[in-house]
Order: C-alpha cells, then structure tokens, then sequence
C-alpha cells in the first residue's frame, strides 16, 4: 500500500505541475486565464510591488533551498526517500499558484510594438521559449526531473539509480537551455507593461543567482566531466564564451 500511495501521490504532484506550468504561459502571456500579469491594476503602487517582490521572494527561496543537496538530506529524513522529488515539484508547483493567486497588476506601458510582422515574431519568440523548457526537460529525462520516474521504480519494487550526465541538443550549445527558454518566454513580448518588466527582471535576476548554486552541485555530482564540459559550453549564450570555473561556483 505504501508504493501504491506514493506512485499516487507522484502522479497528483505531477498533475498540478502541469496545470501550474500551462496557467504559467497564460499568466505570463495574457492568455486564457482569469487573472494575468497585465490584469487591471486595484492596489497602490508600492503595495503592488511589494506584494509582488514578496510573492517572487518566496518562490525563490523555496525552488532554491529545496533542491540544494543539504537540505535534502534533512529533508528526507522525514519525507520518504522515493517522494521526494514529488514532494519538491509540489511545493514548487504551490508557490507558483500563489504568485498566481496574489500578483498584484501594476500597469504602465514601458514599451508597445505596433508593426504586426514584429508582434507576430515576438509572440512567436515568446511560444518558442516555452517550448524550448518543455522539450529540454524531455532531452534530459522529463520523468526523472520531475519525479514519475522515482516513485515508478518504488513502485515497481527497484532501487533508484542517478541518471548519467548527458549533453543532448541544445545542451551541446548552452548548459542551462531550460533558463534559456524561461528568460526568453519573460522577455518576449510585443506590449511590456511595468509589472511585466518587473517580473522579468526578478526572474532573470533569480536565474543567474540559482544558475551558480546550481553548477556547484553539478560539479559536485558529476566532477571532471562536469568542468571539462563548462569549459566547452557556453551558460546561456551560444558562441558567447563564457565559460565556468569549477571552483567559482
């Protein structure tokens, strides 16, 4: 009953993920949703961003002190082992609905492109970042990521084994195109209002932040092979150069 309960609850914490990331896309584009990033302003303006630094505070420092290795180890002293990554999206997936939930619209127009060829390619632009998150999580094992793959195994009766480091697609090019996807999805778009340009700087910031936590796990986790490829590959930009020092991190 046990491995049936908790395959369950990986399945249900994937479940809201999923809903979470596609409100996600209608959130950030102004699409489908019954509140949006440009939804009509109701609050002061410095309420508004101080209720939205906050919300973004938050998801920040979960989505962060969650995935650090240390906390795990704590953490899983009370959460079993095989829902553990379950556990983690779920949080995350519920930070992100109460950014949601509470964003407060600021209006203000910071930029409007009017010529409809170009708002076309920026929304273009904007569909092809969400896509390229989606599809660089699959290159690397969506399931995995995302913790099906852990509580199949549990179910399954199997031990969990760590995934292989592997450099697919677009991670021949940059090593986060996940971060990619998200900081072009933020910041293409034909009407920038300041609440959206608040968000997107919020974010962008909170990526590059994370991005250097996040490598110094990776060298931890995958050692020479993980440094000879930070050399080789690019962060963010493709042909940018920049490059990785294993003990910088």
């Amino acid at each position: 009953m046990k491995r049936i309960a908790a395959f369950v609850y990986g399945i249900v914490s994937y479940v809201i993920f999923f809903a979470t990331f596609l409100y996600a896309i209608g959130f950030v584009g102004n699409l489908l949703v019954p509140k949006s990033i440009d939804s009509a302003p109701v609050d002061p303006l410095w309420q508004a961003f101080l209720i939205d630094a906050l919300l973004l505070g938050l998801f920040a420092v979960q989505h962060s002190v969650m995935a650090r290795p240390a906390f795990k180890r704590w953490w899983t002293r009370f959460v079993p082992q095989p829902v553990e990554r379950s556990t983690y999206v779920l949080f995350s997936s519920l930070a992100l609905i109460a950014l949601f939930a509470y964003w407060q619209p600021i209006g203000g127009v910071i930029w409007q492109v009017e010529h409809p060829t170009a708002r076309v390619a920026l929304s273009g632009l904007c569909a092809l970042g969400w896509g390229l998150v989606l599809i660089a999580t699959f290159l690397i094992n969506h399931f995995d990521l995302f913790g099906l793959r852990q509580v199949w195994l549990y179910l399954r009766g199997k031990d969990y084994r760590a995934l292989t480091f592997v450099t697919p697609g677009p991670y021949r090019l940059v090593r986060h195109p996940i971060y990619v996807g998200f900081i072009v999805a933020f910041w293409a778009t034909p009407t920038m209002t300041a609440a959206h340009l608040f968000f997107a700087l919020l974010t962008t910031a909170y990526i590059l932040i994370a991005i250097r936590f996040e490598e110094h796990d990776l060298v931890s986790e995958h050692g020479a092979s993980y440094k000879e490829y930070s050399i080789r590959v690019p962060m963010l930009v493709p042909g940018l150069g920049e490059r990785f020092s294993g003990g910088g991190a």
